[in-house]
């Protein structure tokens, strides 16, 4: 049994197997675990996705929204047990596999066509 194998096998006792595909574009409303205190709480964290990267058990999401007038871009590892979830909203339609072109954008121009030919 090579390395590679035994890498694999441990990763694989903590890959998600729930996670819906997830493509650079789509809206998405990300379920995000907080400690507050002693209780844990599921906070959701909605945007659209600039950023795929990463594969595996290493694959990881860059999702923005504007908040209170100020784009706010988070980075989320899914198979981390800090994420409780994802939900797909929106399917979009874009042409490159990144789009930090819309941190330069301002206000309409930030949408992002919406696409119907994948089911959400």
């Amino acid at each position: 049994m090579g390395a590679q194998e035994i890498i694999r096998s441990i990763e694989a006792e903590y890959t998600k197997s729930d996670l819906p595909t997830i493509y650079v574009g789509d809206t998405v409303k990300v379920g995000v675990r907080i400690q507050e205190g002693g209780k844990e709480r599921v906070q959701p964290y909605e945007g659209v996705v600039i950023a795929n990267s990463g594969g595996g058990i290493n694959e990881s999401i860059t999702v923005r929204r504007i908040f209170q007038g100020v784009g706010v871009e988070r980075v989320f590892l899914l198979h981390s047990p800090a994420v409780a979830n994802v939900q797909v909203l929106r399917r979009g339609k874009v042409r490159r596999a990144k789009l930090y072109y819309l941190r330069d954008r301002v206000g309409k121009a930030t949408r992002v066509k919406q696409r119907f030919d994948r089911s959400i």
